[in-house]
Order: structure tokens, then sequence, then C-alpha cells
């Protein structure tokens, strides 16, 4: 099979699959180009509350496909920011389902996730100085606000790899683990996430995000969606709310 993003949407979670195990899940060009339209459709399907991020088999992603970096670095570099800050604004809550190699281009895609979920064994790098590339300045802000400064500058200025207890401890990954308990975990978060809110997602996503110019819209759409109302009743009869505000219009 070629190196491709496999997707499909299951009980309102899309899961998107880096598929290239021949170069333990490396993003080609190809592979980056096809981030932002299938966000794009994911988006606007109203059957999709959530989405995970995951690599086939026992890689999330290796990185970017150095081979694609041959030819014109800037390029490689534009297409791979270019799919993080697609992913970055995905109205919908992401997690990234990380298992073995972190790495490059795949700890860019994963940051650019709202959380992060990884199994023991898993490894984190982020490597430009192995390969003399200038990190991209978005890139190193949204890593800076994931781990800070001092952590940003250990991973960018060595290159090196580090584990998933130390990528805890820093706040790069939010759930750890043990072996073989991470897709039940996932599947079990994933669920709480469709049963909740979307208009709360919605607004404590860009909130979170920095964005400050969208108070008033989001008010108005408090005050239209009948969310908090049926969250109340719901809550006063002691049943499962019915959320119907979507972010899909």
């Amino acid at each position: 099979m070629e190196p491709q993003l496999l997707h499909r949407v299951t009980d309102g979670v899309a899961t998107v699959v880096i598929h290239h195990p021949a170069k333990r899940n490396a993003m080609t060009a190809g592979m980056w180009r096809a981030l932002p339209p299938l966000l794009d459709e994911l988006t606007v399907d109203a059957d999709v509350h959530a989405l995970v991020l995951t690599g086939e088999g026992g890689t999330f992603c290796a990185g970017a496909d150095i081979s694609t970096l041959r030819g014109s670095p800037d390029e490689a570099q534009r297409l791979a920011v270019a799919a993080e800050e697609a992913l970055a604004a995905f109205p919908k809550p992401t997690l990234a389902a990380v298992r073995g190699y972190c790495v490059g281009g795949g700890s860019q895609l994963a940051a650019a996730c709202d959380l992060r979920f990884a199994e023991e064994g898993a490894l984190f790098g982020v490597t430009p100085a192995k390969l003399g590339i200038v990190y991209a300045a978005s890139s190193t802000r949204r890593l800076v606000s994931l781990v800070g400064p001092a952590t940003t500058k250990y991973l960018l200025f060595s290159g090196e790899l580090i584990d998933a207890e130390r990528a805890l401890r820093t706040g790069l990954v939010d759930e750890l683990l043990p072996s073989g308990e991470l897709d039940k975990r996932v599947a079990e978060f994933t669920r709480v996430l469709v049963s909740r809110s979307q208009l709360t997602q919605a607004a404590a996503k860009e909130f979170a995000d920095g964005r400050t110019d969208r108070d008033a819209h989001w008010a108005a759409q408090a005050l239209g969606s009948g969310d908090t109302e049926e969250g109340v009743t719901a809550f006063l009869e002691r049943r499962q709310p019915r959320f119907t505000w979507t972010t899909s219009g």
C-alpha cells in the first residue's frame, strides 16, 4: 500500500492513521498535502465530534520522509507547517495516540493536537538541529506553550529523544498508559468527549488557544443553542443530556 493517510469515522470519532510502515510512518510530501483537505472534510461532517491521530502499527510517526527534503527543504517545511496549522485549527477536540517513535514532523503533528496520550516505551524528539533546519517560528512557539522555554531549548538544541515518562513530566504528554492499554483508554476517553457539549468544547478550545476576539460570538451561540437548558434539565432529571449544537452548523 502506498504511503497515505487512512481514516474512518465510528461512533462520533474520526480516526486518522499515518500509514507508511516501511519508513516508520514518515510523512511524505503527498501525505502533508493530504492532511488539510481531509481535516476540512471532517470539520463539516456532522457525525464527527472528535478526532484521534495515530500511526500504523507500533510507531506514531518518525518525522518527514528525508528523501523529500533533497529537492526543496523550504517547500517541505512549508507543507509540514501548513498541515500542522490545519490540525491546530480543527474546531473539534483532537487527541494524538502515540506509541513508539514520535519524532520530528511526528512531534510537530502531536503538538498540534489538543491532547496527547502515549504508551510506555514511546520516544519523543524534535530533530531539525540534526539536519541544519531552522524550526518554524510557529512550531517553536507551540512547543513553548506546551513544555516551556527550557524544555523547548533542550529538545531543539540537542535533537535528543526523551522517553514517555519525561514527556509526561514536562507536559508534552497528558496521559501515559501501560503497554497494551492505549487503545482502550483512548476509546474510553473519546466516548466521554462525544457525550459532552460541542458548544462548550469549541469555545473552550478557542479561548485556551488564546483567541480574544470572539467573546461576543460565543455568548450569542450559547444564548441561542439550547445546550445550557438541556444540560441543566438533564442533570435535574438524572439522565444523559442530548446536546444539539454542532461545529458543523
